[in-house]
């Protein structure tokens, strides 16, 4: 048995961060490369439903969402990788796998690879590498996997936020021009800061202190 790990979400300002797993025997991988699975970058929205799809029917998968307040709480007493690596391992126990393949989130692997074996409930291999969701079919899996459930949360989000705002929220990416002008007239408009949002992000710190400044508007 292997199993792929992969998160969606890990830099957005707005919204959770989604970790997914997928479970296969050996050999699934030409199985899972024939029905078009790739790094999720790579893929459509609509062709990643479709091969999502696929993959809940076909294989073992979970998710494990950590909610942006949830992130905020643990950035308190550790690294957004040794968060990430905390619940790369949490989910990887929940099934046994004789290998375990994930994508290295730190600049350093073996450091990544560390930090999660020591969170695991038991003895296990763990391949950990640089641009994993490209390089091996069962994290490309998990990838599109936790790429469509944070997409479908963050479309949730949008509709919720916009309703009351009336603007495009954008993608939630701190580079996203529409998702930092909605932080802002949001927080023009109602005084604080939206929900949903990493309030311990740097992005969030920047517009709080220009707010301060006065060079918000």
């Amino acid at each position: 048995m292997i199993c792929g790990i992969d998160e969606a979400g890990r830099g957005p300002v707005i919204g959770p961060m989604v970790i997914a797993a997928v479970w296969a025997e050996e050999g699934a991988e030409q199985q899972l490369t024939e029905a078009g699975v790739r790094d999720s970058k790579k893929l459509s929205p609509g062709k990643r439903e479709q091969i999502a799809a696929f993959i809940k029917k076909s294989f073992y998968c979970e998710t494990t969402v950590i909610e942006a307040q949830d992130i905020d709480a643990l950035r308190k007493t550790m690294t957004i990788n040794q968060l990430e690596a905390y619940a790369f391992a949490h989910i990887a126990s929940i099934r046994r796998a004789d290998v375990y393949y994930i994508d290295a989130a730190s600049a350093n692997e073996e450091a990544f690879k560390s930090e999660v074996q020591k969170h695991m409930e038991y003895e296990c291999t763990i391949i950990c590498k640089h641009g994993a969701d490209s390089t091996y079919a069962i994290v490309s899996a998990a990838s599109i996997i936790a790429k469509v459930e944070r997409d479908r949360r963050i479309a949730d989000i949008a509709r919720t936020l916009e309703k009351k705002l009336g603007m495009p929220l954008g993608s939630g990416y701190p580079s996203d021009e529409k998702t930092i002008r909605f932080i802002k007239e949001w927080m023009k408009r109602f005084g604080d800061l939206p929900p949903y949002i990493r309030k311990s992000w740097k992005t969030v710190k920047n517009i709080e202190n220009d707010l301060r400044q006065g060079k918000l508007w």
